[in-house]
């Protein structure tokens, strides 16, 4: 059994970075890939040698562990969604950060008793005065919970490694290759130099004859897109069933954001983070030569019922 002076440690650990990723996330209007909350947190917290240790089986750092472990917690509670690595607060997290840590983490441990209790039928048992998962094989599901999380942040952390690396006329096959994945046509790919404001037209039949026609505006860089440019992208959208996409590896400014769900005409906007979930999810489609610009290798983990 844990030293009860270990789980305490362990816990005052856990509220701590727990909210400094919902502090950051606050701070960051309530969206950020969880791999940049790893990268910011130690700015946020003080963290000793024992919790920037790294745990002798699996090289994995305590306190990185320790926040992913509880971060399920604050999911099941409500507080913070995932999503193919991106991490979201909602209302009802941000009004618990004004708990401070401890209070934050107690309300997060509670409502995951609550919520293992309604949805697996059982009762819980409460462990050294505190909600805290006990038992063997229920530690061992978080764990294995957490640390798939884990490793796909650190997957998807390492495709936009790989995408950065691109230059703008790389990325822009790549954005062709995942039409074609998703079943398009794509006539048209812009070659080097001007493209009046097009990189791809992209069809549904091989001639164009059925709707929509997109056409598709490409930027790679780190700054984010302004709304100046989608509106450029909306005035090229003239004829009836014309469709646009706007594709920015930096993604966009919120007025920007705000352009294309307003717009009378159809613009649809695709981030770093959607492009690789769309990336994933239409890959097995692709051709070989397709596939080959961005390659990935699909792997199963056992996946108990949650």
């Amino acid at each position: 059994m844990a030293d009860v002076a270990e789980v305490s440690r362990s816990r005052s650990l856990a509220a701590k970075v727990l909210h400094a990723a919902l502090s950051i996330l606050k701070d960051r209007g309530g969206e950020a890939p969880g791999r940049d909350l790893i990268s910011e947190i130690p700015h946020r917290v003080e963290l000793d040698d024992w919790a920037t240790a790294s745990y002798e089986k699996s090289g994995n750092i305590r306190w990185q562990s320790t926040l992913y472990f509880f971060s399920i917690d604050a999911s099941k509670a409500g507080l913070l969604v995932k999503k193919k690595g991106v991490w979201y607060l909602t209302p009802e997290g941000e009004k618990t950060l004004e708990l401070g840590p401890k209070g934050l983490l107690d309300t997060a441990t509670a409502a995951y008793r609550d919520w293992k209790a309604k949805n697996q039928h059982v009762d819980l048992p409460i462990t050294g005065g505190q909600n805290v998962p006990s038992g063997v094989a229920e530690i061992e599901e978080h764990r294995q919970e957490a640390t798939i999380q884990e490793m796909e942040e650190s997957a998807i952390a390492s495709i936009k490694a790989e995408i950065d690396r691109k230059n703008e006329y790389e990325f822009q096959d790549l954005v062709a290759a995942l039409l074609r994945g998703m079943g398009y046509f794509t006539p048209f790919v812009a070659p080097r130099g001007k493209d009046g404001g097009v990189d791809i037209i992209a069809y549904r039949d091989p001639l164009g004859t059925v709707s929509p026609r997109i056409k598709v505006q490409i930027k790679h860089r780190q700054e984010k897109t302004a709304v100046t440019e989608i509106r450029q992208l909306m005035g090229l959208l003239q004829k009836e069933g014309d469709v646009g996409i706007f594709v920015s590896s930096g993604g966009f400014t919120p007025d920007a954001k705000t352009a294309a769900r307003s717009s009378h005409v159809h613009v649809e906007l695709i981030d770093v983070d959607r492009f690789i979930a769309l990336w994933q999810e239409f890959y097995a489609k692709m051709s070989d030569d397709d596939k080959v610009l961005l390659p990935l290798i699909p792997i199963y983990f056992y996946a108990p019922n949650n």
